[in-house]
Protein backbone atom coordinates (compact mmCIF):
# COMPACT_ATOMS: atom_id res chain seq x y z
CA UNK A 1 0.00 0.00 0.00
CA UNK A 2 3.05 2.39 0.56
CA UNK A 3 4.62 1.80 -2.08
CA UNK A 4 2.26 4.19 -4.23
CA UNK A 5 1.95 6.70 -2.14
CA UNK A 6 5.92 6.97 -2.18
CA UNK A 7 6.14 7.21 -5.57
CA UNK A 8 4.01 9.99 -5.92
CA UNK A 9 6.17 12.22 -3.66
CA UNK A 10 9.23 13.54 -6.27
CA UNK A 11 12.49 15.19 -4.99
CA UNK A 12 13.20 17.41 -1.84
CA UNK A 13 12.56 20.82 -1.18
CA UNK A 14 13.37 23.73 0.96
CA UNK A 15 12.11 22.54 4.64
CA UNK A 16 13.36 18.86 3.92
CA UNK A 17 9.66 18.24 2.47
CA UNK A 18 9.04 16.48 -0.45
CA UNK A 19 7.15 18.39 -3.45
CA UNK A 20 5.03 15.74 -5.31
CA UNK A 21 5.22 14.77 -8.86
CA UNK A 22 3.45 16.86 -11.57
CA UNK A 23 2.33 15.97 -14.46
CA UNK A 24 2.98 18.78 -17.17
CA UNK A 25 1.36 21.41 -17.15
CA UNK A 26 -0.26 21.52 -13.94
CA UNK A 27 -3.64 21.69 -14.51
CA UNK A 28 -5.97 25.15 -13.57
CA UNK A 29 -7.61 24.38 -10.34
CA UNK A 30 -11.29 24.72 -10.07
CA UNK A 31 -13.16 26.10 -7.02
CA UNK A 32 -16.55 25.51 -5.24
CA UNK A 33 -18.23 29.25 -5.41
CA UNK A 34 -16.75 32.57 -6.11
CA UNK A 35 -15.43 34.66 -2.75
CA UNK A 36 -15.76 37.82 -2.36
CA UNK A 37 -13.40 40.49 -3.25
CA UNK A 38 -11.55 42.37 -0.87
CA UNK A 39 -12.90 46.21 -0.49
CA UNK A 40 -8.48 46.89 -0.73
CA UNK A 41 -8.64 45.55 -4.52
CA UNK A 42 -10.03 48.86 -6.70
CA UNK A 43 -10.26 48.48 -9.98
CA UNK A 44 -9.17 52.39 -12.06
CA UNK A 45 -12.17 51.40 -14.39
CA UNK A 46 -15.23 49.52 -13.68
CA UNK A 47 -15.46 45.93 -14.39
CA UNK A 48 -17.99 45.23 -17.15
CA UNK A 49 -19.96 48.36 -16.34
CA UNK A 50 -23.33 47.76 -18.56
CA UNK A 51 -23.03 44.35 -18.41
CA UNK A 52 -26.58 42.18 -18.31
CA UNK A 53 -28.01 38.80 -17.71
CA UNK A 54 -27.67 36.20 -20.62
CA UNK A 55 -31.21 36.07 -22.28
CA UNK A 56 -33.26 32.79 -23.01
CA UNK A 57 -33.31 32.61 -26.68
CA UNK A 58 -36.31 30.93 -28.68
CA UNK A 59 -35.36 27.28 -29.83
CA UNK A 60 -35.84 28.12 -33.55
CA UNK A 61 -33.65 31.65 -33.32
CA UNK A 62 -30.28 31.45 -35.75
CA UNK A 63 -27.92 33.44 -34.31
CA UNK A 64 -24.77 34.76 -35.55
CA UNK A 65 -21.53 34.08 -34.00
CA UNK A 66 -18.55 36.96 -34.67
CA UNK A 67 -15.17 36.18 -33.72
CA UNK A 68 -14.02 39.63 -31.93
CA UNK A 69 -10.35 40.97 -31.59
CA UNK A 70 -8.84 44.06 -30.54
CA UNK A 71 -5.52 45.53 -29.53
CA UNK A 72 -5.54 45.86 -25.23
CA UNK A 73 -6.47 49.26 -23.69
CA UNK A 74 -7.29 50.51 -27.44
CA UNK A 75 -9.62 53.16 -25.38
CA UNK A 76 -7.03 54.44 -23.96
CA UNK A 77 -3.64 53.56 -26.85
CA UNK A 78 -5.51 53.11 -29.65
CA UNK A 79 -3.28 50.32 -31.64
CA UNK A 80 -0.10 50.62 -29.63
CA UNK A 81 -0.24 47.85 -28.34
CA UNK A 82 -1.69 46.18 -31.32
CA UNK A 83 1.72 46.45 -33.34
CA UNK A 84 3.14 44.12 -30.55
CA UNK A 85 0.18 41.39 -31.18
CA UNK A 86 -1.09 41.77 -27.55
CA UNK A 87 -4.50 41.53 -28.43
CA UNK A 88 -7.72 40.80 -26.38
CA UNK A 89 -10.13 38.38 -27.21
CA UNK A 90 -14.45 38.24 -27.10
CA UNK A 91 -17.39 36.67 -28.86
CA UNK A 92 -20.09 38.63 -30.45
CA UNK A 93 -23.91 36.96 -31.28
CA UNK A 94 -26.31 38.53 -33.37
CA UNK A 95 -30.15 36.55 -33.03
CA UNK A 96 -32.18 36.52 -36.58
CA UNK A 97 -35.37 36.70 -34.63
CA UNK A 98 -34.50 40.32 -32.52
CA UNK A 99 -31.93 41.55 -34.41
CA UNK A 100 -30.41 42.13 -31.30
CA UNK A 101 -26.57 42.07 -30.92
CA UNK A 102 -24.41 40.95 -27.83
CA UNK A 103 -20.73 40.82 -26.52
CA UNK A 104 -19.53 38.09 -24.25
CA UNK A 105 -16.09 38.41 -23.09
CA UNK A 106 -13.34 37.49 -19.93
CA UNK A 107 -11.61 39.43 -18.08
CA UNK A 108 -9.77 41.01 -14.98
CA UNK A 109 -11.85 42.22 -12.36
CA UNK A 110 -8.39 44.94 -11.06
CA UNK A 111 -7.21 45.12 -14.90
CA UNK A 112 -4.15 43.25 -15.74
CA UNK A 113 -1.21 44.34 -13.13
CA UNK A 114 -3.01 43.45 -10.55
CA UNK A 115 -3.81 40.30 -11.74
CA UNK A 116 -0.26 39.72 -12.66
CA UNK A 117 1.40 40.96 -9.50
CA UNK A 118 0.40 41.18 -5.73
CA UNK A 119 0.63 43.83 -3.60
CA UNK A 120 3.04 44.09 -0.18
CA UNK A 121 1.08 45.61 2.62
CA UNK A 122 2.44 46.73 5.69
CA UNK A 123 2.25 44.59 8.57
CA UNK A 124 0.84 41.78 6.05
CA UNK A 125 3.80 38.75 5.49
CA UNK A 126 2.09 37.30 2.67
CA UNK A 127 1.87 38.65 -1.14
CA UNK A 128 -2.15 39.89 -1.24
CA UNK A 129 -3.09 39.52 -4.60
CA UNK A 130 -6.49 40.93 -6.66
CA UNK A 131 -6.35 38.77 -8.96
CA UNK A 132 -9.79 37.33 -9.94
CA UNK A 133 -11.12 37.30 -13.22
CA UNK A 134 -14.73 36.70 -14.74
CA UNK A 135 -16.75 36.43 -17.66
CA UNK A 136 -18.90 39.54 -19.24
CA UNK A 137 -22.07 40.06 -21.04
CA UNK A 138 -23.99 43.06 -22.50
CA UNK A 139 -26.15 43.88 -25.07
CA UNK A 140 -24.58 45.61 -28.52
CA UNK A 141 -21.36 45.24 -30.70
CA UNK A 142 -19.43 47.85 -30.81
CA UNK A 143 -18.38 47.73 -34.35
CA UNK A 144 -15.87 50.39 -34.55
CA UNK A 145 -13.97 48.93 -31.48
CA UNK A 146 -13.36 46.03 -32.96
CA UNK A 147 -13.37 46.27 -36.89
CA UNK A 148 -10.99 49.54 -36.42
CA UNK A 149 -7.48 47.82 -35.34
CA UNK A 150 -8.65 44.29 -34.93
CA UNK A 151 -11.30 41.59 -36.10
CA UNK A 152 -14.83 41.35 -36.84
CA UNK A 153 -15.52 38.26 -38.31
CA UNK A 154 -18.70 35.83 -39.01
CA UNK A 155 -17.12 32.63 -37.57
CA UNK A 156 -20.08 30.35 -37.42
CA UNK A 157 -24.29 29.88 -37.06
CA UNK A 158 -26.02 28.44 -34.35
CA UNK A 159 -29.33 27.64 -32.93
CA UNK A 160 -31.50 29.09 -30.25
CA UNK A 161 -31.50 26.11 -28.29
CA UNK A 162 -27.83 25.42 -28.61
CA UNK A 163 -26.97 28.97 -27.26
CA UNK A 164 -29.11 28.23 -24.48
CA UNK A 165 -26.84 25.24 -23.58
CA UNK A 166 -23.76 27.61 -23.66
CA UNK A 167 -25.15 30.02 -21.62
CA UNK A 168 -25.48 27.39 -19.11
CA UNK A 169 -22.09 26.24 -19.30
CA UNK A 170 -21.02 29.60 -19.20
CA UNK A 171 -21.93 30.49 -15.87
CA UNK A 172 -20.63 27.03 -14.66
CA UNK A 173 -17.28 28.00 -15.87
CA UNK A 174 -17.61 31.71 -14.41
CA UNK A 175 -18.57 30.48 -11.21
CA UNK A 176 -15.80 27.75 -10.76
CA UNK A 177 -12.77 29.20 -12.71
CA UNK A 178 -12.26 32.49 -11.05
CA UNK A 179 -8.46 33.46 -10.92
CA UNK A 180 -6.71 35.23 -14.00
CA UNK A 181 -3.18 33.97 -14.90
CA UNK A 182 -1.14 36.15 -17.50
CA UNK A 183 1.76 33.43 -17.73
CA UNK A 184 1.89 30.63 -20.05
CA UNK A 185 5.09 28.79 -18.91
CA UNK A 186 7.31 26.13 -20.78
CA UNK A 187 10.93 24.93 -21.30
CA UNK A 188 11.58 26.62 -24.51
CA UNK A 189 10.53 28.27 -27.66
CA UNK A 190 10.45 24.96 -29.95
CA UNK A 191 6.75 24.24 -31.12
CA UNK A 192 7.14 20.83 -28.79
CA UNK A 193 8.62 21.99 -25.82
CA UNK A 194 7.22 21.27 -22.54
CA UNK A 195 4.40 23.45 -21.37
CA UNK A 196 5.03 23.96 -17.44
CA UNK A 197 1.79 26.20 -16.89
CA UNK A 198 -0.92 27.34 -18.87
CA UNK A 199 -2.07 30.82 -18.68
CA UNK A 200 -6.15 31.70 -18.01
CA UNK A 201 -7.26 34.71 -19.42
CA UNK A 202 -9.44 36.22 -22.59
CA UNK A 203 -8.26 34.41 -25.00
CA UNK A 204 -8.33 30.86 -23.07
CA UNK A 205 -11.82 31.90 -22.52
CA UNK A 206 -12.76 32.43 -26.11
CA UNK A 207 -11.12 29.27 -26.99
CA UNK A 208 -13.52 27.27 -24.36
CA UNK A 209 -16.69 28.91 -25.72
CA UNK A 210 -15.92 28.41 -29.43
CA UNK A 211 -14.79 24.44 -28.80
CA UNK A 212 -18.20 24.25 -25.85
CA UNK A 213 -19.94 25.70 -29.18
CA UNK A 214 -18.52 22.76 -31.62
CA UNK A 215 -19.10 19.80 -29.17
CA UNK A 216 -23.14 20.91 -29.13
CA UNK A 217 -22.99 20.78 -33.17
CA UNK A 218 -21.41 24.31 -34.57
CA UNK A 219 -19.67 23.99 -37.84
CA UNK A 220 -16.81 26.81 -37.85
CA UNK A 221 -15.37 28.36 -40.90
CA UNK A 222 -12.17 27.70 -41.72
CA UNK A 223 -10.74 30.31 -41.57
CA UNK A 224 -6.79 31.36 -39.87
CA UNK A 225 -7.22 32.81 -36.04
CA UNK A 226 -4.24 34.19 -33.91
CA UNK A 227 -4.17 34.88 -30.28
CA UNK A 228 -1.76 36.24 -27.72
CA UNK A 229 0.46 34.12 -25.30
CA UNK A 230 3.09 35.70 -22.74
CA UNK A 231 5.75 33.11 -22.59
CA UNK A 232 7.82 32.74 -19.64
CA UNK A 233 10.51 29.97 -20.77
CA UNK A 234 11.69 28.05 -17.39
CA UNK A 235 13.46 24.34 -16.64
CA UNK A 236 11.29 22.42 -14.45
CA UNK A 237 9.48 24.39 -11.82
CA UNK A 238 10.41 23.69 -8.48
CA UNK A 239 7.17 23.16 -5.88
CA UNK A 240 7.37 25.77 -3.10
CA UNK A 241 4.19 25.72 -1.27
CA UNK A 242 0.74 27.63 -0.08
CA UNK A 243 0.54 30.59 1.55
CA UNK A 244 -0.02 28.96 4.69
CA UNK A 245 2.97 26.65 4.54
CA UNK A 246 5.72 29.65 3.50
CA UNK A 247 4.19 32.59 5.77
CA UNK A 248 2.27 31.04 8.10
CA UNK A 249 3.32 31.13 11.85
CA UNK A 250 5.22 27.48 11.04
CA UNK A 251 6.33 28.99 7.72
CA UNK A 252 9.81 29.33 6.22
CA UNK A 253 10.81 32.83 6.43
CA UNK A 254 14.02 32.74 4.56
CA UNK A 255 11.56 32.11 1.91
CA UNK A 256 8.70 34.14 2.70
CA UNK A 257 11.52 36.92 2.66
CA UNK A 258 12.89 36.10 -0.89
CA UNK A 259 9.15 35.52 -2.49
CA UNK A 260 8.23 39.69 -0.75
CA UNK A 261 12.09 40.88 -2.39
CA UNK A 262 10.97 39.73 -5.91
CA UNK A 263 7.82 41.08 -5.97
CA UNK A 264 8.80 44.41 -5.24
CA UNK A 265 10.16 45.74 -7.76
CA UNK A 266 7.16 44.90 -9.61
CA UNK A 267 5.04 47.29 -7.91
CA UNK A 268 3.02 50.70 -9.42
CA UNK A 269 6.15 53.53 -10.11
CA UNK A 270 5.60 57.53 -9.26
CA UNK A 271 8.44 58.24 -10.30
CA UNK A 272 10.57 57.39 -13.97
CA UNK A 273 13.33 57.39 -11.51
CA UNK A 274 11.59 54.90 -9.14
CA UNK A 275 10.93 52.67 -12.50
CA UNK A 276 14.26 52.28 -13.88
CA UNK A 277 15.73 51.79 -10.50
CA UNK A 278 13.11 48.53 -10.14
CA UNK A 279 13.95 47.57 -14.04
CA UNK A 280 17.33 47.09 -13.13
CA UNK A 281 16.22 45.16 -9.97
CA UNK A 282 13.86 42.74 -12.05
CA UNK A 283 16.71 42.66 -14.75
CA UNK A 284 19.51 41.42 -12.52
CA UNK A 285 16.35 39.22 -10.73
CA UNK A 286 15.20 37.42 -13.87
CA UNK A 287 17.88 37.58 -16.30
CA UNK A 288 21.28 37.70 -14.58
CA UNK A 289 20.49 35.13 -11.50
CA UNK A 290 17.89 33.07 -13.84
CA UNK A 291 14.94 33.95 -11.06
CA UNK A 292 11.01 34.16 -11.28
CA UNK A 293 9.03 33.19 -8.73
CA UNK A 294 5.04 32.43 -10.21
CA UNK A 295 1.74 32.20 -8.19
CA UNK A 296 -0.54 29.36 -9.76
CA UNK A 297 -3.48 27.90 -8.07
CA UNK A 298 -3.26 29.98 -4.92
CA UNK A 299 0.46 27.88 -4.28
CA UNK A 300 4.10 29.12 -5.48
CA UNK A 301 6.73 28.02 -7.48
CA UNK A 302 10.25 28.55 -8.47
CA UNK A 303 11.20 29.18 -12.07
CA UNK A 304 14.87 28.80 -12.94
CA UNK A 305 14.81 31.17 -15.78
CA UNK A 306 15.90 30.11 -19.38
CA UNK A 307 16.81 32.33 -22.88
CA UNK A 308 15.32 33.82 -23.98
CA UNK A 309 13.33 34.66 -20.86
CA UNK A 310 10.49 36.11 -21.73
CA UNK A 311 8.36 36.36 -25.53
CA UNK A 312 5.24 37.41 -26.41
CA UNK A 313 3.76 35.41 -29.26
CA UNK A 314 0.66 35.71 -31.94
CA UNK A 315 0.12 31.88 -32.82
CA UNK A 316 -2.37 30.16 -34.90
CA UNK A 317 -4.94 28.18 -33.20
CA UNK A 318 -7.81 26.70 -35.17
CA UNK A 319 -11.06 26.82 -34.98
CA UNK A 320 -12.43 23.90 -33.48
CA UNK A 321 -13.90 20.87 -34.55
CA UNK A 322 -16.75 19.19 -32.75
CA UNK A 323 -17.35 15.67 -30.68
CA UNK A 324 -21.00 15.41 -31.68
CA UNK A 325 -22.86 16.09 -34.90
CA UNK A 326 -24.01 19.73 -36.31
CA UNK A 327 -27.62 20.53 -35.78
CA UNK A 328 -28.18 21.54 -39.52
CA UNK A 329 -27.99 24.87 -38.55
Amino acid sequence: LLLPLLAAWGPRVSGGLRAPRRRWPVPYRRFDYRPKTDPYCQARYTFCPTGSAIPVMKEEDVIEVYRLQAPVWEFKYGDLLGHLKIMHDAVGFRSSLTGKNYTMEWYELFQLGNCTFPHLRPGIDAPFWCNQGAACFYEGIDDAHWKENGTLVLVTTISGSMFNEMSQWVKYDNETGIYYETWTVQASPDNQSTVWFDSYECSKFILRTYQKLADLGAIFKKIQTNYTSIILFSGEPIYLGNETSIFGPLGNKTLAAAIRDFYSPFKPHQTVREFFVDLVRIIDRVILNHQFYLFYNLEYWFLPMKFPYLKIIYEEVPLPVGSKESFGV
